[in-house]
């Protein structure tokens, strides 16, 4: 009897070798590809393309396609949401401030972008998986559900936003600012070549 527990113990140690060579490897790559944005979302919106791509030849699996859109709509509020709810939180140091006198704190997200990236990237390979199998193409009116996402989309946005303007905060870095200095007056240049 303790032969043949020996014998799966050997079995499935090239197993766990490999798999540990492979999630090594693996997150050797996705290290890698952190720096490169704009390649990652070339490549996310290559996988998301070709799930549409599939779902528009088979012209069905819509009922995934709905719970992908919802997945993707959590994904974004949490992408577009400070990690420190100013509504929920009170005043201990960590949230953003509220008034001009306030100290400047930055924006740090709930769902960091790479994660952001990296989920929406994994929604949509499984996503196309799960397109193979003829079981989960439940036929439903397409329509209806679309404009159901539409309606949840722009609510869910619109309180977004008004969140964001109440509290006034922007989840969007437009680069790092610089400062020139005080340009001179056109009357500072004239007394100074007189």
């Amino acid at each position: 009897m303790e032969e043949n527990g020996g014998d799966f113990a050997l079995a499935a140690a090239p197993l766990a070798k490999w798999k540990s060579d492979f999630s090594r490897a693996f997150q050797y790559y996705l290290d890698r590809s952190a720096p490169h944005i704009a390649e990652r979302w070339l490549g996310t919106l290559v996988a998301a393309s070709i799930y549409f791509l599939r779902v528009y030849y088979v012209q069905g699996f819509y009922v995934i396609s709905y719970g992908l859109g919802i997945y993707v709509l959590n994904l974004l509020i949490g992408f577009l949401s400070p990690k420190v709810d100013p509504e929920l939180e009170t005043l201990d140091g960590a949230s953003l401030p509220t008034k001009d006198s306030d100290e400047f704190k930055p924006f740090v997200r709930r769902l960091p972008e790479f994660k952001f990236w990296y989920s929406i990237t994994k929604a949509f390979v499984v996503a196309f998986g799960l397109t193979f199998f003829s079981m989960l193409d439940v036929p439903v009116f397409w329509p209806i559900l679309l404009c159901y996402w539409i309606f949840l989309f722009v609510l869910t946005m619109k309180r977004q936003i008004l969140h964001m303007i109440k509290y006034k905060y922007v989840p969007f870095d437009m680069g790092k600012m610089r400062y020139t200095g005080k340009k001179p007056s056109a009357s500072g240049s004239r007394l100074a070549r007189d």
